[in-house]
């Protein structure tokens, strides 16, 4: 395993492993009462919850030692990523470097997979065979593909979630515009937001070359979308002839084909290829003492982000079940597993982690929802949200500035918005 790239001087570095295996950890002392919570906070996850997290933290004064551990050497801002596939925005735009994000802010960044937890010894083990203690852990592993056990799905499916998966597909586009045979299918598994956002962008770039299936079990496209984004979507479907079957449950997936059970039976359709994006899997470190787990297999945090039993343990995300996952009331909904909803928890948990350490009272989640946003091809968009509504080219350019205003670090936004005016047209 690769060493963690260097920060800057000033940057305080992973603790140091002690002969034998036990790391050190230099910490000044706490307020709390808590006799461990002084050592140093370590973020598990780099993607929206663990980095903004570690970003808010380091924008304290005399933070405590902070360590992110992401086996990842680049963010991706994974809302942006279909422009990225469909090349209206540049890699590093969307995937910036840990190293550059991090430099100068106190923040150590350790390239490894964290594989177990110990949390009565508040001690972690990593893949590259690193022990670490902490005094505070935050757990923002994010999800992955969930195949739901059905045959076929993880040999032969494409996912949408990392830059390896963009460059599959960029290159099985390539090569259907470029073979051009007659009835070429290519089937997207899923018709929630990201099944739709990318067949929209696969037609597109596809332009005629490929038929794109969107296969979804249930009996509707978005079922928990705003309704104005819905019909925005299915028309921007219709347009590009994007053939929508609700209804149907894959069975198997085959290297060039799909089992589908539909209404009126069993059917196989003949595709060159499957992308999945059906559904999420989460699987976090193993935990010692096993925390508790929702249905999903998220983590179970309370109002505060805290696992339940564990008063160092915090978690966000798509990893962590809120409440019940819920925002911290009875009558409020579940959580949408969405970046805005990482970003506001981040904001959070950061305050609470600095709270705990004070032994001061934490302060509950409460998520304020910001609108709805979907990408809808090439230079298309809709949105729903401040008390209006709004589809087309104007709403793609809203999407882009609203993210812009989300990437992380200053100074990368700077850079991001620069490269777009040099790029913009009149």
């Amino acid at each position: 395993m690769r060493e963690p790239e260097a920060m800057t001087r000033t940057d305080p570095q992973p603790p140091e492993e002690q002969p034998g295996g036990s790391p050190s950890t230099a910490a000044g002392p706490a307020a709390s009462d808590d006799p461990g919570v002084g050592g140093p906070i370590v973020i598990v996850g780099g993607g929206f919850g663990g980095l903004y997290t570690a970003l808010a933290l380091s924008q304290q004064r005399r933070h405590p030692p902070l360590l992110l551990i992401e086996p990842q050497d680049c963010f991706l801002f994974l809302p942006l990523l279909y422009e990225l596939l469909s090349d209206e925005l540049r890699r590093w735009e969307i995937a910036p470097r840990y190293d550059a994000l991090l430099a100068g802010l106190g923040v150590a960044w350790l390239q490894d997979r964290v594989v177990e937890i110990d949390a009565a010894q508040r001690l972690l083990h990593t893949a590259g065979g690193r022990q670490l203690h902490f005094g505070q852990l935050v757990l923002a592993t994010g999800a992955r593909m969930h195949s739901f056990g059905i045959p076929g799905v993880v040999e032969h499916c494409l996912g949408f979630r990392s830059l390896a998966d963009v460059e599959r597909l960029q290159t099985l586009v390539r090569h259907l515009r470029l073979q051009r045979r007659p009835l070429q299918r290519l089937a997207v598994v899923g018709a929630g937001p990201s099944g739709v956002e990318l067949s929209c962008k696969l037609a597109d770039l596809l332009d005629g070359a490929a038929v794109v299936e969107l296969i979804e079990q249930g009996p509707m496209a978005l079922p928990q979308a705003r309704a104005f984004n819905r019909e925005q979507a299915l028309l921007a479907l219709q347009r590009r002839d994007v053939r929508l079957r609700c209804g149907c449950r894959v069975l198997e997936v085959g290297a060039d084909h799909l089992d589908l059970h539909t209404a009126s039976g069993a059917e196989r359709l003949a595709v060159e290829a499957v992308v999945w994006t059906a559904g999420l899997d989460f699987a976090p470190p193993a935990i010692r003492p096993q925390p508790e787990r929702d249905p999903r297999g998220r983590l179970l945090v309370d109002a505060e982000l805290r696992l339940q039993g564990h008063s160092h343990l915090f978690a966000l995300g798509d990893i962590a079940a809120v409440d019940g996952d819920r925002d911290g009331s009875e009558t409020s909904s579940p959580l949408p597993a969405t970046a805005q909803v990482a970003f506001q928890q981040a904001t959070c948990l950061a305050d609470n982690l600095l709270r705990a350490r004070r032994g001061e009272p934490l302060v509950r989640f409460r998520f304020q929802d910001l609108g709805e946003m979907i990408s809808l091809g090439k230079g298309e968009a809709s949105l729903v949200g401040g008390g209006f509504t709004l589809a087309g080219p104007a709403a793609f350019q809203l999407r882009r500035l609203a993210y812009l205003s989300r990437l992380p670090g200053r100074s990368h936004q700077l850079r991001v918005a620069a490269g777009w005016l040099a790029d913009w047209q009149p």
